[in-house]
């Protein structure tokens, strides 16, 4: 029996998650990685959003970073929780099955991505 093939990446997110003591750390972080590297920083949100528990700040980047981006992240996120997920098509899989955690694992409220109403939040 063969292995169906593994989706193809096309590249990343890491969450960089933080409330509201933590706020400028984060946005120190944030803004040093994007000087760093080719990724693009989005707003730094200051309430939860999508499936995000906390308030997060997203740093997308292509595939190909991946070896220099997430070492980075690993040695200077002082101690900021960061979830890193690849970006396949399946944002359900990519948030649930392939998700990636530096710091405490947070729940998520996956059930956006099936479209139900009032979801709670998920490990």
């Amino acid at each position: 029996m063969t292995e169906p093939s593994a989706p193809s990446i096309t590249g990343y997110h890491a969450h960089i998650y933080f409330d509201a003591g933590t706020l400028a750390r984060a946005q120190a972080l944030c803004e040093e990685a994007a000087r760093r590297f080719a990724l693009a920083m989005g707003r730094v949100h200051q309430r939860p959003v999508g499936p995000h528990p906390d308030w997060s700040c997203q740093l997308a980047f292509d595939a190909p970073l991946f070896g220099e981006v997430i070492p980075w992240l690993a040695l200077h996120r002082a101690g900021l929780v960061v979830f890193v997920h690849p970006l396949t098509g399946d944002d359900l899989r990519d948030h649930r099955d392939h998700a990636i955690w530096m710091g405490a694992v947070r729940p998520l409220k996956l059930s956006i991505f099936s479209g139900e109403p009032e979801a709670a939040y998920e490990q």
